[in-house]
């Protein structure tokens, strides 16, 4: 299991497209990928559940994953939550 903290340096945050794009972007992957914040643990591949967190341009999640693929998960998932959409 690799665990990473992640700074969100979208511009909107995790509104519902960038949401959706993340999802994508995990789905990608065989690991097991959850994203905490707050106490809340979600599975990155659901879109409803990443909605609930809410997420805002400058908060850090920890992204983790399990897997065969997982430190590729985390870099890729790194990548997107970085990118100045």
């Amino acid at each position: 299991m690799t665990t990473k903290t992640i700074q969100i340096n979208l511009p909107r945050g995790l509104e519902a497209r960038p949401v959706a794009l993340l999802v994508q972007v995990a789905s990608q992957f065989e690991s097991t990928i959850m994203v905490k914040s707050n106490n809340k643990e979600i599975n990155a591949k659901s879109i409803m559940g990443m909605m609930t967190l809410g997420l805002n341009s400058g908060e850090t999640v920890d992204v983790s994953a399990d897997g065969e693929d997982e430190a590729a998960a985390i870099e890729n998932i790194e990548k997107y939550l970085n990118a100045a959409n």
